[in-house]
């Protein structure tokens, strides 16, 4: 039986004490979510189920950012990120995104709006996902995907936004879009029971099915200025550092996701082997051994590599709206690295355990590893991270959706 967290003891227990209890409860719901993982990946319905398990866990509300009596840090966060997506990378991808979703407050809003965000996203075990990026320029003769016009007291919006998780299951959906009237781009979070708002699902996904990604539909949807976080900047020179962390701290908590879909690889294919349900048994097999020694080397460089940016990212989110542009670049590089070397890994360990092991749903790993890296180019984040090295600068990596 999955084991809930318990709210309002916060403040009576220890912080060693806290990440405890939460990372008890994430093995729980781990062991919960692995023992119909094939059967649900094969179903690739919507994760109304799976939501429904981590609220019963109370997982959404304890990953939100910390505060009094409430909420995780970034190094436990994702530590119950990576133990849910090794059981079940669609639902470790639904976590992540809301967790990263959940800091929107204080990325874009100011303190007093975000602290009371927080709060009522724990009261309501409020579950996050969102599509926040760069809008299409106005001078490429297209228009942007989200339109917000004014309507007093606040704005209506209308477009069309891809999400890719939680897309019918979610509380709040952050999206930015241009204000018509003065070109402002816009962070907002909207309901998606709200009125003028529906979902068209993604069917048929190679990968990643239960992650309930879909396009999010709205016309004329009223937006309050309560829902209205703040102000994107249109470029990277004119964003504050601390604000610049939003988008690399997505695509860290992703690799968190792909080391579990590494970690449930190897997992599985060594159950396997040791259970003589492999291409070739164990025994004395040194050609066995080799592959074996060689994948569990590049997960455990993979894993270091993402833990360094994990430390980093956790300093700079603890240093709030004083981090620097220094820092800010910094933490991004480290970042782009931490994803190129996971990329690499969770592609390359996920398709050599299919040679090692022949069992039904081990293909699934592959599948979600594929989906999870296939919109990050490897080029561009190189390009990136050698610009940094060389002249210390770092532009955006890509465009993350």
């Amino acid at each position: 039986m999955t084991t809930a967290i318990p709210h309002g003891t916060t403040g009576r227990r220890s912080v060693d004490e806290q990440r405890r209890t939460l990372l008890r409860t994430a093995r729980d719901v781990a062991d919960d979510l692995a023992a119909d993982a094939i059967a649900r990946d094969q179903a690739g319905k919507p994760p109304a189920d799976e939501t429904a398990r981590l609220r019963e866990a109370g997982l959404p509300a304890a990953l939100t950012p910390p505060g009094p009596g409430r909420g995780a840090d970034w190094r436990t966060g994702c530590a119950v990120i990576r133990e849910i997506a090794a059981a079940d990378s669609s639902v470790g991808d639904v976590l992540a995104r809301h967790y990263v979703h959940t800091w929107s407050g204080r990325f874009y809003a100011g303190h007093d709006h975000a602290t009371a965000l927080e709060e009522e996203s724990v009261g309501e075990q409020w579950l996050w996902t969102g599509a926040v990026h760069a809008p299409v320029p106005h001078d490429d003769g297209d228009a942007p995907e989200l339109t917000l016009r004014r309507r007093a007291p606040g704005y209506v919006l209308s477009g069309r936004r891809s999400v890719d998780t939680a897309a019918a299951a979610a509380d709040q959906i952050v999206v930015d879009a241009v204000c018509a009237a003065t070109g402002d781009v816009l962070v907002v979070r909207i309901p998606p029971g709200a009125r003028g708002v529906t979902v068209e699902s993604a069917h048929d996904r190679l990968g990643q099915r239960v992650a309930g990604a879909g396009e999010v539909v709205l016309d004329r949807v009223a937006i309050t200025p309560e829902q209205v976080l703040g102000r994107r900047p249109h470029d990277e020179e004119s964003t504050a550092p601390f604000t610049a962390l939003a988008e690399p701290a997505l695509r860290l908590a992703l690799c968190h996701v792909g080391l579990g879909i590494v970690e449930g690889a190897l997992t599985e294919a060594r159950d396997l082997s040791r259970g003589g349900r492999a291409h070739r048994l164990p025994g004395e097999d040194p050609d066995l051994f080799l592959t074996y020694g060689e994948l569990a080397s590049a997960a455990q460089t993979a894993t270091a590599v993402v833990d360094r940016a994990t430390d980093v990212m956790a300093r700079a989110l603890d240093t709030g709206p004083h981090l620097d542009a220094e820092g800010a670049a910094g933490v991004a590089a480290l970042v782009a690295t931490a994803e190129t070397v996971t990329s690499k890994a969770a592609l390359r360990i996920t398709a050599r355990v299919l040679e090692l092991a022949d069992a039904p749903g081990l293909d699934r790993f592959w599948r979600n590893a594929r989906v999870l890296t296939a919109h990050r180019p490897a080029a561009h984040r190189l390009r990136s991270i050698g610009e940094h090295y060389l002249n210390g600068s770092h532009p955006v990596v890509a465009a993350f959706r």
